[in-house]
């Protein structure tokens, strides 16, 4: 029997973690061992000040070498060996203007610098080996305003609860039922599908379709960034969110359609976190559904007038109408199971008949993964990171492909079809204060969903920098 490269590639990751996963099968769990007392920021921070300063940069130096590749095309992963280094900064603004923690009102303010370049310019590949890398690379390292919001919430009970001060959330103290709201301008993926082991690019894993669920097509202009409304209900042990926020004018556009009656992207998520296995082991498990408006196309109209000679090459954004309507949904879930390990998980699913739009050229993702903290080692601030992601794409999405047409991310001319399979490891080390170094290796096969090309190794160096 013949054993595929993604089933040999799932045994793998099942081999390296079953022992460690057996250790959480013990009557009595792990006491977690002491944190480092070192602050993790090169400049302390007040949790009573009524203002919040701080910053990050993140520097990611990418790599691979020359890989199998009979042909290419403009939005190819090039063949031959390239490197590229991505640099992103990020200023950190907020001000409690009511600290009353049953009625707390912040206003949030970042300033963001992206610069540098991607492998490839982030093209040719679904799952992009760096989340950081912005999608149109023309727009510069101009500094621009990446947040801007007002953040309130309101209690339902005088039981308050502590919560970590964060650039989005400044109170230390929180009604344990509370109602919050964040307007203005924003990332959904600050607050939606977030998973604490993967989801941070900075610290963790790397990859598009690891940090947010690919198949999610969540509202966004290039850079990431929307403007909207979220609102959840956050109880002792589960949440309710709701977001309403603009999408792009045409798709990876850095435009938005302020008319909401033909173009916005809506999402609801719902989060449970009732220990699952163990009552001393977290667990969480969220569900995401989401609907898109917004001018789109349809795959088969591109290709149908393509066969009939009306259209040169197959052109999905020639065929755009507004108020289409593309939906999806993704499980997410993150288990404990013990001191050092954990497990995360996430499935998506979109209808894949309209074009990819904001986010990346993914119709169905399957990722699975975790994490081992250096606390068994005696190095309590450093991790080890290791995941397996599959993603794929509906039929008409592939013979879009294969006809020689063009997405915002791929497009190699034409298309012998497999799922683009990625499994990624990185080990992230704590040096100083708020210095962080990464070494990281990404495996593809099938880059671009094209079985005749690859498999491709990128391997990578980070450097993070809190302030």
């Amino acid at each position: 029997m013949t054993i595929s490269l993604s089933h040999r590639l799932l045994l793998g990751l099942f081999i390296l973690l079953a022992p460690l996963s057996a250790v959480a099968q013990a009557d009595a769990p792990l006491p977690d061992a002491p944190e480092a007392t070192e602050p993790l920021t090169l400049f302390p921070h007040s949790d009573t000040a009524r203002y919040f300063i701080a910053g990050q940069a993140n520097i990611i130096f990418q790599a691979h070498g020359p890989f199998h590749s009979p042909y290419e095309d403009v939005n190819s992963l090039v063949g031959r060996g390239e490197y590229k280094t991505s640099l992103i900064g990020t200023l950190y603004l907020g001000l409690q203007v009511f600290r009353a923690p049953r009625a707390a009102t912040d206003l949030i303010l970042d300033v963001e610098s992206a610069g540098g370049r991607g492998i490839s310019q982030a093209l040719g590949l679904a799952g992009f080996t760096n989340l950081d890398v912005v999608r149109n690379p023309s727009l510069g390292s101009k500094p621009y305003i990446a947040r801007v919001q007002l953040h309130q919430t309101i209690g339902f009970t005088s039981k308050l609860v502590d919560n970590p001060r964060t650039p989005f959330s400044l109170s230390t103290k929180v009604p344990e039922r509370r109602l919050e709201f964040h307007i203005g301008k924003m990332s959904l993926p600050d607050y939606v599908d977030l998973n604490t082991i993967g989801t941070d690019s900075h610290l963790q894993f790397m990859n598009w379709t690891v940090d947010n669920n690919g198949a999610w097509d969540y509202a966004a202009d290039t850079r990431g960034y929307t403007y909207g409304i979220v609102s959840e209900y956050i109880d002792k042990s589960w949440s309710a969110r709701y977001a309403l926020a603009l999408m792009p004018t045409v798709a990876n556009g850095i435009d938005l359609d302020w008319n909401l009656r033909r173009a916005s992207g809506q999402n609801f998520e719902f989060e449970s976190r009732h220990p699952l296995l163990n009552p001393k082991r977290k667990t969480t498990l969220r569900a995401l559904t989401f609907v898109n408006h917004a001018h789109m196309g349809l795959y088969r109209d591109a290709i149908n007038a393509f066969l009939s000679g009306q259209d040169p090459t197959p052109n999905v954004d020639a065929h755009a109408r507004f108020s289409t309507v593309k939906y999806g949904f993704g499980l997410n879930a993150e288990q404990e199971l013990t001191s050092n390990l954990r497990l995360f998980g996430r499935f998506g699913w979109n209808e894949g008949a309209h074009q990819s739009y904001a986010y990346t050229e993914v119709d169905q993702t399957i990722a699975v993964g975790g994490d081992y903290s250096g606390r068994a080692f005696s190095r309590p601030n450093d991790k080890i990171g290791l995941t397996y992601v599959t993603n794929a794409i509906k039929h008409d999405h592939q013979r879009y492909l294969a006809l020689g047409g063009l997405g915002f991310l791929l497009g190699d001319g034409k298309l012998n079809y497999a799922r683009e399979d990625i499994i990624e490891s990185y080990y992230n080390m704590h040096t100083w204060r708020g210095v962080f170094y990464a070494l990281d290796a990404q495996y593809v096969t099938h880059p671009g969903y094209n079985k005749d090309r690859g498999p491709v190794l990128v391997e990578s160096v980070r450097m993070h920098v809190d302030f």
